[in-house]
């Protein structure tokens, strides 16, 4: 994994764009390195992704489970170097981990990560002789979680399934910033007396900073307005910490809080698996499914850094708006990829990301 800052470093959001015009500013632009050859995982060569495909592997939109199981073993093994799926896992978590999978289950089913990828990855995990008391299922909310139908999967396989706002937040672990925030029930100073300071700091759930310790992100290809798509690093932002509300519409302080909210201890330092699901790329409609709006990429992604993968799915968003000729449509705002770069969370410039294909 790539360095990180102490969560106490702080950067002005002048002096990340200062720097990102200086030695990133636009490049999300440049093509994606490709290679046939095995991935390494060392970051002197730049982030390394594994793109396995399979044409069989949606019908319909719709994922074909023993299809989508062999990609995930085939995508364990290469990145990890491995002969075996016990050896691919044992070099990614420990026995006494608590793994938590990570999804985005805001868009539903359909749209956000699809059940049928995470499925097999437990399975697989499970079949290493991990112990599902240890595995759990996480995004921000319950309600999100019940609609995408992801307690059903959690009690199908026997492992749990936990709302980091159900886990509660904990006052010891939180992100400061000058921008006053609007508590919302659920967050842990709603309702207290307003004093100086009261909303400036985000808090960190209890889920990372008491029971997980391994993370493993699973995002989709889906478009974001804001952020450019529903990914790796607004996903884990979003659901690690609490009054999240004045950040998460606005650009400029996207760009600055979501990258220094996942270089926290408890949240990008323990990503050990990061997996694009790019079965589908839906390029128009954020939260709602709009199937007319999306392409069958028919790909599982895996990668060391979460970086990397959205950058590639940016590029997917962008290149299927082309292809569709759909009139007006701007590029995305990169500057949070930029930054999180900058702050060594992981590599956003295509030229440096160096994917393998397979087949």
């Amino acid at each position: 994994m790539h360095c990180r800052p102490s969560p106490s470093t702080r950067w002005t959001r002048s002096l990340w764009l200062a720097a990102a015009g200086l030695a990133l500013l636009g490049s999300l632009t440049a093509a994606p390195a490709t290679t046939n050859a095995p991935a390494r995982p060392s970051a002197a060569i730049g982030a390394a992704v594994i793109a396995v495909k399979d044409a069989g592997a949606t019908t319909s939109f719709v994922p074909e489970p023993s299809v989508v199981r062999q990609m995930v073993a085939t995508g364990l093994l290469r990145l990890t170097g491995t002969t075996n799926l016990t050896s691919a896992w044992n070099s990614l978590v420990k026995p006494e981990d608590v793994v938590g999978f990570k999804v985005t289950a805001g868009p539903g089913a359909l749209s956000g990560t699809r059940p049928a990828v995470v499925e097999a990855l437990i399975r697989s995990l499970l079949d290493a002789g991990h112990p599902a008391g240890r595995i759990v299922i996480w995004d921000k909310r319950q309600i999100d979680l019940s609609a995408a139908g992801w307690y059903h999967l959690a009690a199908q396989l026997q492992v749990r399934c936990v709302a980091s706002e159900d886990a509660g937040w904990d006052n010891t672990k939180s992100y400061e910033s000058p921008i006053l925030g609007r508590l919302i029930a659920g967050d842990l100073d709603f309702g207290k007396k307003d004093t100086d300071g009261l909303g400036r700091k985000s808090y960190v759930t209890r889920l990372l900073t008491h029971d997980i310790t391994k993370i493993v992100t699973v995002a989709p290809v889906l478009s974001h307005s804001v952020s450019g798509v529903h990914g790796h690093l607004t996903g884990l932002a979003w659901a690690g910490v609490d009054n999240t509300i004045r950040f998460f519409n606005d650009p400029a302080r996207m760009a600055e809080s979501v990258p220094e909210i996942c270089a926290l201890d408890d949240i990008m330092p323990r990503v050990v698996l990061a997996v694009g699901d790019a079965l589908i790329c839906q390029f128009r409609g954020e939260e709602h499914t709009l199937l007319h709006y999306a392409e069958a990429l028919n790909e599982l992604r895996f990668s060391r850094d979460p970086v990397a993968l959205d950058a590639l799915a940016i590029a997917d968003v962008e290149h299927a708006r082309a292809r569709a000729n759909i009139a007006g449509e701007k590029s995305f705002a990169t500057e949070l990829y930029t930054n999180a770069e900058l702050i060594d969370l992981g590599i956003a410039s295509l030229n440096r990301i160096n994917v393998t294909h397979i087949p």
